[in-house]
């Protein structure tokens, strides 16, 4: 768990509610195979298990990781910027079964899209609506064919195709507690600050070449809830 240590830093207004988390959303691996939107290139970068977040009877969504991220091996992370990925990394495959909105309160229709990470810019715009500047973005999967990465304008392009907006549709990635049990993963970590729910679940990294050093890495990012206005 090396990665994981250098990496896990407390978020100060994200904590689990064992209580909330009990009756509100709830995350379970499933066995589910790929939607045939997604891409054969695309595809086979997926680990073969997913996630599905669930509220009661209803799916919210199917998350599939990729089965190694690549990252950057000398990375050190700030109070800003936790992740050690490249902007325009393929991350992992959302499959929403029904209308959703983004963490913009942006509209999303039911499909199958690309996640990839991406930077929130420091041009003030943006001041006070994340802790962190990490996020995923959401690309259509029947657009977003090629798993290479993407510079930024691609990226937001894609990704406004997903919005059907001027803006990108994002997820914010948020920090791992320190405390985060990883034996008891996948789990849902709630915020009443908010009132955003995240998924937070294991992956894996590798660093230099393609077979080169794996290593745990625990991910958590929104899946429910809204910037403040």
């Amino acid at each position: 768990m090396k990665l994981l240590s250098s990496l896990a830093i407390v978020s100060t207004c994200f904590f689990v509610s064992p209580a909330r988390a009990a009756d509100g959303y709830k995350i379970a691996a499933a066995d589910l195979g790929l939607p045939a939107e997604v891409s054969a290139e695309v595809g086979q970068l997926m680990a073969p298990q997913a996630f599905k977040v669930t509220s009661g009877t209803r799916t919210l969504c199917e998350i599939w990781l990729r089965k190694a991220v690549p990252v950057q091996a000398d990375f050190a992370p700030s109070q800003t910027v936790l992740y050690p990925f490249d902007v325009g990394q393929v991350v992992g495959v959302i499959r929403y079964p029904r209308k959703t909105t983004d963490y913009r309160n942006q509209e999303i229709g039911a499909g199958v899209y690309t996640l990839r990470y991406g930077l929130q810019p420091v041009d003030g715009n943006h001041v006070g609506t994340s802790e962190t500047r990490d996020f995923l973005l959401l690309s259509p999967a029947a657009e977003d064919k090629d798993p290479a990465k993407l510079e930024a304008e691609d990226l937001y392009k894609f990704s406004r195709d997903a919005s059907e907006t001027t803006h990108p549709a994002i997820l914010p990635m948020q920090a791992v507690s320190p405390d985060a049990d990883a034996a008891a993963l996948p789990a849902m970590v709630h915020s009443e600050a908010g009132e955003l729910w995240s998924v937070l679940v294991k992956g894996t990294t590798s660093t230099g070449e393609q077979d080169g050093q794996k290593e745990e890495k625990l991910v958590q990012f929104v899946v429910v809830g809204h910037a403040p206005e």
